[in-house]
Order: structure tokens, then C-alpha cells, then sequence
């Protein structure tokens, strides 16, 4: 039995809230059947399968009970036996859903009619979400332009139309402050699909925010002759962008900056003020630190692959222009480039030099037994320990200006008796510790390490060692200065009995 309820008027309402939230006219009327449904269930129950449907020309609505069809019954409110089902439909199969009643509109009171108007807004606010999240989806990365539609203590929400998109406050630049009815440009971070609250959320203190005004102001960036390589800010207050280009006629730099510094400055009045250096980024990585740290003079680089730490030495004077003020400079370089940053003057450098060659050359001296100028021949040749010296064939140490063939034999066989009693002497040190022996096999940890290891963090056993991690094995072994895939071998190493257990327990 099918009743109209206000036909028309659902028409009506249907085509005014499409076009005012720019929804498709079937969508809305989704809704309007979600909503009616919900009211079907509140007047004959929860436990039935009732739908509801309107019609698209006349605006009727009808509801209808359920059931499906199945084996064997468990419910017997929505389900229906396939015996049962084909005494009513002969073509009637297991998972199909029969139609069992239509019910009368006519019975349900004004108020729960009423009722479904709160549920229509909900659905429809869903409809709108989900447009929203599929227009925008595609879209992080863009910048866009809106109207302030409220502005709050934590965030300000833009209106873009049909749509809205908010911007917390720890991703608007300090001191920013807009007021309703301001047009702000932002950068789409992140876009989530979410039941409630804000799906599109947009920044200005994104990294690559900057490089975006770049592109609408450079016209060699937004055709891509000119490439943004990297970009680090201090929102706000500074910022480097690293700049390259193939073409061999182009100054990629002063294309950023423009003439009299027009483009550029574009970009700062938007960014409030944040200063720009525009640096070239290089292949060459030493080339390319120096550049980062910009305007500051740079001596001597000296880079750790395996560690991406790099030194810089720069000059006494230049030291305090290198870090910027509470760092910002080194900060901001060393985000730009990927590589860890560590300072020194000329003086720190050649003192820290001499120190070290001093104690080299002491280490030489007393393991040896030889005099200084031979000690210092050695440290000068490249020569870290007794040790290494010991592995060095005589015709190589013989290469050494100043040592003939008789010296090089001498001081090999002194570096290997010094090696051998030094590595006698740890083992018997260990052994009193009680430091198992397989500990002392471990490959890649040398004795003098494993001594360290259990002095001062009691590590006497494979699962001791086991037991560290890898930054926990660097920071013990600090001083010998470990390389992360070394601290790794040796603490897998260590570990390696535990598989085989688990591999012969299984």
C-alpha cells in the first residue's frame, strides 16, 4: 500500500538543498530514504529489515518488510525458509530478499514524521563529506586560496566554496592573527576521510608551501627549468631553499630572486616577513654544505657517509655568523642538506689535531719501544694503532720515507709482540671478570671493546650482549667510535644461538 506524504514538498525540498550544497539531486534523495527508514524502524521495530524508497516523480514515499531467504532459519524476523519462499516465489534462491509486506504510511503520527527531517540534515551532511574528501583527496600538495570563515583560538576555518578546510594554529606562521572575512593562501598538508570535524587541513608553515609561491611567482620553476631541490624553514622568521637548473644560460638563483629582488620579496610579504636565502644546490655534498651555510666562510669539510655526520671548520671569526643566532643557521642548513652539523673554529681544529697526533705518537712510543721521530713518521704516514701496523706487510711499511727494509722488519715484529702480550693480557683480565669465551670470539668485537663492556656495563655473556640495542651498543662503546651496520653485526652475532634454539625446539 503506498501513501503520499507531502509528494510535492519532497520534490521541492530535494532540489533546494541540492543546489544549495551542491550535492546531485539523487543524493539528497538517499537521504531522505535513510531517513525514513530510520523512522520505519522506530514505529514497527529494530528487529525487521524495513526499507523505504522515494519515488523520483511524484515524491511518494513507501516502506517495505524484508526477508531473506536462507536454509535454516535463526531469525525469524528478517529471514525466511527456502522451502517457505518458493511456496511464494518458485524462482525464489538461497540469499535472495523477498518481499514480505508493504506497510502504511498512514499510521505513523505527525511528530515521527517530523522526525526525519534532523536525519535527512545527517545524511545529507555525510553526502557532503564524502564529496568533499573525494574532490580534495587527489589534491595534497596544491595551494589554495580562501575565505576566513571563523577564526578561533587553535585554528582558523577557510571556506572554499562549497566546502571547508581548517588550519590549526601550530601550522599558521607566530604572530598571525586573521580575522573573519580575510582571504588566506595555504598549503593542502593532509586530507582524511573523518566522521566528524575537518576532513581538508591545510598549513603555511610547510616547506614546501614556500616552494609552491616560488612556483607561482618563477616562471622557470612552474615550467620546471629551474627544480626546487630542497627547502627548511623556521617559519616565520628564516628559511633556505636550495635551487638547480640544467640549463647552463640560466642563474637559477637570481631567477628566484628577480630583478631588484621582486620575486623573492613576493614570497616574503606572503610569508609575513621570513627571510629567503637562495642557495645552488650541488651533486658534490661537501659543495653543497658550504653553500647551506651561507653567508658564513667555510675552511674544511670533512664528511662521514656511513654516519651522514660532516665536520666543518670555519674560520675563528666566522663561527658565531655559521651557527646564526640560537643555531638557526647550522639548524636550517643541516635540514636542508640531510647531514648532521658539527662546528669548530681553526684553532678548536688544530688543536684537537695536535692532541690527537700527540697521543698517537705516545702510543707508538710505549707500545714499540721506539723514539719520536719514528713514532711521528708513523702517525704522519696514516699509521691509528699497533694493531694496524702489525697487519702492514714490510715492503709496505718500508715504502715509508725515512724507514728502510731492517727498521720496517723491527717495527712489525715489535707492533705483533706488542699485539700478541696485549691480547694475552686481555684475556686473562677477562677470564677473571668471568666473560665467557664465546663472548670472546664474537667477530668485530675487539677485546679492548668487550674490556669496556664489562668493566662498566657488567656484559659477561652472549644474551648480555644480546640484550643491547644498537644505538644502546654505540653510546657503550662511544669512544671507539662503532658505525651503526658494525654495532648491528656484532649484537646479530651475539643473538645468532637464540634462532638456532628456536629452530631445534621446533
Amino acid at each position: 500500500m503506498t501513501k503520499r506524504l507531502c509528494g510535492p514538498e519532497l520534490l521541492q525540498m530535494a532540489d533546494i538543498v541540492a543546489r544549495e550544497k551542491g550535492l546531485e539531486r539523487e543524493d539528497i534523495f538517499r537521504a531522505m530514504e535513510g531517513a525514513f527508514q530510520k523512522v520505519g524502524h522506530a514505529h514497527y521495530g529494530q528487529n525487521y529489515d524495513i526499507r523505504a524508497s522515494v519515488d523520483r516523480k511524484s515524491g511518494d514515499i513507501q516502506l517495505t518488510r524484508w526477508l531473506t531467504v536462507v536454509e535454516e532459519v535463526e531469525d525469524p524476523y528478517t529471514q525466511i525458509s527456502l522451502t517457505e519462499a518458493k511456496e511464494r516465489d518458485a524462482s525464489a534462491d538461497v540469499g535472495a530478499s523477498l518481499l514480505e509486506e508493504e506497510l502504511p504510511l498512514v499510521e505513523l503520527g505527525r511528530g515521527e514524521a517530523q522526525a526525519a527531517w534532523p536525519a535527512i540534515i545527517q545524511h545529507v551532511r555525510g553526502a557532503e563529506r564524502e564529496k568533499q574528501y573525494e574532490e580534495f583527496k587527489n589534491r595534497v600538495g596544491e595551494v589554495l586560496s580562501g575565505v576566513v570563515k571563523r577564526a578561533e583560538f587553535n585554528s582558523v576555518t577557510l571556506d572554499l566554496g562549497h566546502s571547508e578546510a581548517v588550519i590549526r594554529r601550530d601550522q599558521l606562521l607566530p604572530r598571525e592573527v586573521f580575522h573573519a572575512g580575510d582571504r588566506v593562501r595555504a598549503y593542502i598538508a593532509d586530507v582524511r576521510r573523518e566522521d566528524r570535524g575537518p576532513q581538508v587541513f591545510l598549513s603555511r608553515t610547510h616547506p614546501q608551501f614556500m616552494a609552491r609561491l616560488f612556483a607561482q611567482e618563477v616562471p622557470e620553476v612552474y615550467e620546471h627549468v629551474i627544480e626546487i631541490k630542497a627547502v627548511a624553514r623556521d617559519p616565520g622568521s628564516r628559511a633556505k631553499m636550495a635551487v638547480y637548473t640544467r640549463d647552463s644560460n640560466i642563474d637559477p638563483v637570481g631567477a628566484c630572486v628577480g630583478i631588484r629582488g621582486s620575486r623573492v620579496q613576493a614570497v616574503v610579504q606572503e610569508l609575513q616577513g621570513e627571510k629567503v636565502d637562495i642557495i645552488l644546490w650541488s651533486e658534490d655534498q661537501a659543495t653543497f654544505i658550504v653553500n647551506a651555510l651561507a653567508p658564513a666562510e667555510v675552511t674544511r669539510v670533512l664528511l662521514d657517509e656511513d654516519t651522514r655526520r660532516v665536520e666543518v671548520v670555519v674560520p675563528d671569526d666566522q663561527l658565531s655568523l655559521a651557527i646564526g643566532r640560537r643555531g638557526q643557521n647550522v639548524r636550517l642548513a643541516s635540514q636542508l642538506t640531510g647531514w648532521a652539523i658539527d662546528m669548530k673554529t681553526e684553532s678548536e681544529d688544530a688543536e684537537k689535531r695536535k692532541k690527537s697526533y700527540q697521543h698517537q705518537s705516545e702510543v707508538f712510543m710505549s707500545a714499540l719501544d721506539c723514539d719520536e721521530m719514528v713514532s711521528r713518521l708513523l702517525v704522519a704516514e696514516g699509521f691509528a694503532s699497533p694493531e694496524e701496523l702489525a697487519l702492514t706487510s714490510v715492503d709496505e711499511l718500508a715504502g715509508v720515507e725515512g724507514l728502510d727494509t731492517e727498521t720496517a722488519q723491527e717495527l712489525k715484529s715489535r707492533a705483533q709482540e706488542y699485539v700478541s702480550k696485549r691480547t694475552k693480557e686481555l684475556h686473562g683480565r677477562l677470564t677473571k671478570l668471568g666473560v665467557a669465551t664465546d663472548l670472546m670470539e664474537i667477530e668485530g668485537l675487539a677485546l679492548d671493546m668487550l674490556m669496556t663492556l664489562a668493566e662498566q656495563h657488567g656484559v659477561k655473556t652472549l644474551d648480555d650482549l644480546g640484550d643491547f640495542s644498537r644505538d644502546e651498543l654505540m653510546e657503550a662503546l662511544e669512544t671507539y667510535e662503532l658505525l651503526p651496520e658494525e654495532a648491528e653485526a656484532v649484537i646479530m652475532a651475539a643473538r645468532a644461538h637464540w634462532f638456532q634454539e628456536d629452530a631445534s625446539g621446533a
